[in-house]
Parts: C-alpha cells; sequence; structure tokens
C-alpha cells in the first residue's frame, strides 16, 4: 500500500494533535474489505492500525492487540506483512479471523440457498431463553437454516455462511439492533410484527443472498490488498487479565472497552448461542467481564485518576471506577513487560456521573511510571456511531456526555 508521511510531531505542552486517521491512510472506507463483515461493538477503524503500520512498524517487527475484538488489527497487520497475535474474551474472533483473511472463493450464492431450502438438518441451541428473543414462528425455520450450517465441517461454504447467517438471524429476533447490549424495544417488537405479516422466508433467503454475495465480494477486495503469508496467534475466550505472553512483542496495538461499556457478552450471546455454544459456556465468560468479576487493587501511579475519583459521589460508580482501572492498568502493567517498541492505545473519554473521565491521561501518567515515554497524542472525531444520540442519556436521566473524539495515545519505550 502507498506510505504515507508521519505527521511531523507539534511539541505542544500537552503532545498532542487533532487529525482525520481516514484521510492519512490509503484505504477507501472503514467497510472495504473484510473489515466491515461484521457489526462489532466500539471496533476501531482499519485506518488506525494501518496507520502505525506504515509510520511505527519495522520489518520483522510482530504486532499484539489483547483486546481484539473481530480481528481488525491482524487483518491490517496481515497486508502489511507482520506477525500478530490476538485475544479477545469473545470465542467469535477465531471466526471472523477465518472469515476475514480467506482466499477468494467461486462459490454460487442460489445453489447454496436452495441447498438449505431442501435441508432436513436441524440444529436447536442450548439456550432456555430462546423463545424469548424469537417469535414461536421463527423458530423451526432457523433451526433448519442453522443445522445445515452445522452439517458441514470446516469448510469454504461453511466460512462464508457464518456471518450471513449471524446477521440476518440477529435481524429476525427481538435485539433493538441500535443499542448496545441486547435488549427488546417497542421498535423492536413493531419490527417483528410486521416481518410476520409479509412472505418473510422469502425475504430470509433475498437478505442472505445478498449477504452472502457481500462476504464473496469482501474477500475479493481483500485479496486485492495483497495480504502476506505471516504467522498468526488467534486466542478466543481467553481472559486477558490473567495471560502473560508466551513470546515478546514489538508493538502494542489495541482498543480496550470504555468504563461503562463492558457488557460486550451480553451482547454477543444471541450469536454464541446459535453457533453452538451452551449457557454454561456464556455464563462462564460473562463472570469474566469487568462489572461482574473480582478484581485484585493495584497501585495506581496517576495523579489524574485520584483527581477524578474524588469529584465522583456514587459508592457503586466509585467502584465501578476503581474496578475498570485496576483491570484496565493491570493489564498494560503486565503486558508492558513483554513489549519492546511502541504501545498504540486508542481510548475516548467516557463519563461517569456525568464527568467526562481524560481516560487517555489517565493511561500515559501511569505508564510513564513503567518506563514508558508519551510521544503525542493523535485525537480523531469519531465520523459515525452505533448507537442513537441522545441529549439525556436513558440509563443515567443525566446529559449524554459520551466521546465525540477517540485519541490514539502512543508511548515509546525508553532506551528503545
Amino acid at each position: 500500500m502507498k506510505k504515507h508521511k508521519r505527521l511531523r510531531k507539534k511539541r505542544m505542552e500537552n503532545k498532542s494533535e487533532n487529525v482525520s486517521f481516514r484521510k492519512l491512510v490509503n484505504i477507501p472506507s472503514t467497510t472495504h474489505a473484510t473489515f466491515g463483515l461484521y457489526r462489532y461493538p466500539a471496533k476501531f477503524i482499519p485506518h488506525v492500525v494501518a496507520y502505525v503500520m506504515e509510520n511505527y512498524a519495522k520489518e520483522g517487527m510482530s504486532i499484539f492487540d489483547p483486546f481484539g475484538g473481530c480481528g481488525t488489527t491482524g487483518i491490517v497487520s496481515r497486508i502489511y506483512g507482520h506477525d500478530y497475535e490476538l485475544w479477545d474474551l469473545n470465542p467469535i474472533i477465531k471466526i471472523l479471523h477465518q472469515v476475514a483473511i480467506m482466499k477468494p472463493v467461486n462459490i454460487n450464492s442460489e445453489e447454496i440457498i436452495k441447498e438449505m431450502r431442501d435441508s432436513k438438518k436441524e440444529f436447536i441451541p442450548n439456550w432456555s431463553r430462546l423463545s424469548y428473543w424469537y417469535p414461536q414462528e421463527f423458530l423451526p425455520f432457523l433451526y433448519k437454516v442453522w443445522g445445515y450450517y452445522h452439517s458441514f465441517k470446516d469448510s469454504e461454504e461453511k466460512n462464508i455462511l457464518v456471518v450471513p447467517l449471524l446477521k440476518i438471524s440477529r435481524y429476525f429476533s427481538y435485539d433493538d439492533s441500535q443499542r448496545q447490549k441486547l435488549s427488546k424495544s417497542t421498535r423492536s417488537q413493531d419490527k417483528i410484527k410486521e416481518l410476520l405479516k409479509s412472505d418473510w422466508q422469502n425475504i430470509f433467503f433475498e437478505m442472505l443472498k445478498k449477504e452472502i454475495n457481500k462476504v464473496i465480494i469482501g474477500i475479493k477486495e481483500y485479496s486485492e490488498m495483497s495480504p502476506k503469508n505471516v504467522k498468526a496467534v488467534i486466542r478466543g475466550g481467553v481472559d486477558s487479565l490473567g495471560e502473560t505472553l508466551n513470546k515478546k512483542r514489538d508493538i502494542l496495538i489495541t482498543s480496550p472497552p470504555y468504563i461503562q461499556s463492558q457488557e460486550y457478552m451480553r451482547q454477543a450471546k444471541l450469536d454464541l448461542f446459535w453457533l453452538g455454544y451452551t449457557e454454561e459456556d456464556i455464563k462462564k465468560l460473562s463472570k469474566l467481564e469487568l462489572p461482574y468479576r473480582h478484581i485484585e487493587p493495584i497501585e495506581i501511579h496517576s495523579k489524574t485518576f485520584f483527581e477524578y475519583r474524588n469529584k465522583i459521589k456514587g459508592k457503586h460508580i466509585q467502584e465501578v471506577y476503581d474496578k475498570y482501572f485496576w483491570s484496565i492498568l493491570g493489564l498494560f502493567t503486565q503486558l508492558q513487560k513483554d513489549i519492546n517498541s511502541r504501545m498504540f492505545i486508542f481510548v475516548g473519554n467516557t463519563s461517569a456521573e456525568g464527568i467526562s473521565i481524560p481516560l487517555d491521561r489517565i493511561i500515559i501518567e501511569h505508564l510513564e511510571n513503567f518506563g514508558w515515554e508519551h510521544e503525542i497524542t493523535l485525537i480523531d472525531t469519531i465520523v459515525s456511531r452505533r448507537l442513537f444520540s441522545y441529549k439525556v442519556n436513558p440509563a443515567s436521566e443525566r446529559k449524554d456526555k459520551r466521546t465525540n473524539v477517540e485519541n490514539l495515545v502512543i508511548l515509546k519505550k525508553i532506551n528503545n
């Protein structure tokens, strides 16, 4: 891909600069190739990773992302010829990564759909709440289409089908896709009422055909970006807070969860049940999320952390605040020992009790204590957001102060 010169750092007091990553890197869009196949909560755009690759990653360097999400860091790293390692609590990362890096395939979507229509196989998820999220009329049909999917062993057809089936199965559920967490709403229930009045089976298959073709085109576009044959380690269902790297990596690039946006398993479980995970599997994974798990306190080296903690009045929010930073900063403290060159941490400023919390500043101050130099923070404006915008947050009944910018914190290991 075409190289772009690194931004000339403006050595201002706060070492920050406003940028637009979309304009700095030669990637047509955030949904180009296989970057936008699956709508994953709070994922960062491929342009951020590409900017790091073009300006900081030297030949032979390896990349690590402990919050791998849908695999964007790895998918981009492969284009630039860098080995990489991805972790994520959500096991779906392994499937999404496998689809995203596929070689182009010659598959006829109409033939697949015909076979699916004729299939007699069934798959019934191991989930007691299934009928709460789907009208009874849809379930036998969904058992059948997923039975067809699960009848394949690992194959191109199975990889091509998985994302389209997940998308459309969610569309046919009571989940409100405009909300961050799995939830019913009047809007989503009205959608299902209208579907039930229609020729919904044909609608399902028309949507499926469109989505299959979209995946095939995306895979072809990714191939045209000339991804390299590199070594990759993908670990799904992994508890990042309890893990260490088996080998040193040169660059860490990641986007950790925000303070009160940590229940990703609640959103993911609808997909995971269709993929064959059990209620017991989901419970185990959910217990490892930040709102619910036990976190050992750590020593935090940030005056900003304490300054903002003192502004928070509610005991529960103080506990959420503490657990969040104990976990995130504890993770970075542990992992930084095995990172040779730089860390790139992509965060926004989220709020607690209506107070905007500068996550970037707290992370910087803490890691400076462990031998890392803050080079610069690049500030990018969020162009689009999955959620509806509210003047007042319906959950807290406070003025909505969710971040409208995201910050790429760049830290360099001293004496490196």
